[in-house]
Protein backbone atom coordinates (compact mmCIF):
# COMPACT_ATOMS: atom_id res chain seq x y z
CA UNK A 1 0.00 0.00 0.00
CA UNK A 2 1.12 3.44 -0.91
CA UNK A 3 2.28 6.03 1.91
CA UNK A 4 -0.53 8.55 2.47
CA UNK A 5 0.65 12.61 1.84
CA UNK A 6 -0.37 12.61 5.81
CA UNK A 7 2.18 9.86 6.39
CA UNK A 8 4.84 11.92 4.75
CA UNK A 9 3.96 15.22 6.34
CA UNK A 10 4.24 13.30 9.69
CA UNK A 11 7.90 12.16 8.78
CA UNK A 12 9.13 15.65 7.79
CA UNK A 13 7.58 16.85 11.22
CA UNK A 14 9.17 13.92 13.16
CA UNK A 15 12.52 15.56 11.36
CA UNK A 16 12.54 18.76 11.60
CA UNK A 17 15.53 19.94 12.58
CA UNK A 18 19.01 22.20 11.87
CA UNK A 19 18.87 20.91 7.86
CA UNK A 20 16.67 21.70 4.61
CA UNK A 21 14.16 19.29 4.49
CA UNK A 22 11.95 17.76 1.38
CA UNK A 23 10.22 14.60 -0.13
CA UNK A 24 9.76 13.84 -3.29
CA UNK A 25 6.77 11.22 -4.52
CA UNK A 26 8.21 8.34 -6.16
CA UNK A 27 6.45 5.64 -8.04
CA UNK A 28 3.71 6.34 -5.30
CA UNK A 29 6.55 6.36 -2.46
CA UNK A 30 8.74 8.60 -0.99
CA UNK A 31 12.50 9.75 -1.22
CA UNK A 32 13.32 12.17 2.02
CA UNK A 33 16.14 14.68 1.08
CA UNK A 34 18.10 16.40 3.94
CA UNK A 35 19.90 19.20 2.45
CA UNK A 36 19.77 17.94 -0.89
CA UNK A 37 20.90 14.42 -0.35
CA UNK A 38 18.82 11.04 -0.07
CA UNK A 39 18.85 10.03 3.20
CA UNK A 40 15.44 8.38 4.11
CA UNK A 41 13.58 6.02 1.93
CA UNK A 42 9.64 6.34 2.61
CA UNK A 43 8.04 3.18 1.31
CA UNK A 44 4.51 1.35 2.65
CA UNK A 45 4.47 4.14 5.22
CA UNK A 46 7.64 3.09 6.93
CA UNK A 47 10.96 4.76 7.07
CA UNK A 48 13.85 3.04 5.45
CA UNK A 49 17.71 3.78 5.84
CA UNK A 50 20.64 1.96 4.55
CA UNK A 51 22.55 -0.67 6.54
CA UNK A 52 26.19 1.44 6.57
CA UNK A 53 28.17 1.01 9.03
CA UNK A 54 28.78 4.57 10.59
CA UNK A 55 24.98 3.60 12.06
CA UNK A 56 25.42 -0.01 12.88
CA UNK A 57 25.74 0.76 16.79
CA UNK A 58 22.87 3.26 16.38
CA UNK A 59 20.20 0.68 14.77
CA UNK A 60 21.78 -2.09 17.12
CA UNK A 61 18.21 -4.42 17.40
CA UNK A 62 16.56 -2.34 14.68
CA UNK A 63 14.03 -4.00 12.82
CA UNK A 64 14.98 -4.55 9.36
CA UNK A 65 12.92 -4.91 5.74
CA UNK A 66 13.09 -4.28 1.90
CA UNK A 67 11.54 -0.87 0.50
CA UNK A 68 10.32 -2.93 -2.27
CA UNK A 69 10.89 -5.82 -4.49
CA UNK A 70 14.87 -5.87 -5.53
CA UNK A 71 15.83 -4.19 -3.28
CA UNK A 72 18.59 -4.37 -0.78
CA UNK A 73 18.02 -4.73 3.19
CA UNK A 74 17.28 -1.56 4.86
CA UNK A 75 17.37 -0.84 8.21
CA UNK A 76 13.78 0.51 10.13
CA UNK A 77 13.65 3.51 11.50
CA UNK A 78 11.28 4.60 14.09
CA UNK A 79 10.50 8.17 13.09
CA UNK A 80 8.29 8.03 16.81
CA UNK A 81 11.87 8.29 18.33
CA UNK A 82 12.75 12.23 17.60
CA UNK A 83 15.84 11.93 19.24
CA UNK A 84 17.27 8.73 17.94
CA UNK A 85 16.10 9.78 14.61
CA UNK A 86 18.08 13.02 15.24
CA UNK A 87 21.31 10.92 15.79
CA UNK A 88 20.66 8.82 13.10
CA UNK A 89 20.52 11.84 11.20
CA UNK A 90 23.35 13.55 12.19
CA UNK A 91 25.35 10.62 11.25
CA UNK A 92 24.03 9.81 8.03
CA UNK A 93 23.57 13.36 6.41
CA UNK A 94 27.25 14.15 6.49
CA UNK A 95 28.11 10.56 4.67
CA UNK A 96 25.50 11.18 2.04
CA UNK A 97 26.60 12.11 -1.05
CA UNK A 98 24.32 14.69 -3.66
CA UNK A 99 22.80 13.28 -6.70
CA UNK A 100 24.85 13.33 -9.53
CA UNK A 101 22.83 15.93 -11.41
CA UNK A 102 20.80 14.58 -14.98
CA UNK A 103 21.68 14.73 -18.20
CA UNK A 104 19.38 16.58 -20.17
CA UNK A 105 17.76 14.45 -22.52
CA UNK A 106 18.76 15.37 -26.57
CA UNK A 107 15.77 16.99 -28.79
CA UNK A 108 16.54 14.57 -32.14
Amino acid sequence: MATSSDYIEYVLDQVRGPWELRAKKMFGEYMVYINDKPVLLVCDSTVFVKMLPDIEALMAGAQTGFPYEGAKEHWVLDVDDSEHTAEVIAVLEPITPLPKPRKPKQVQ
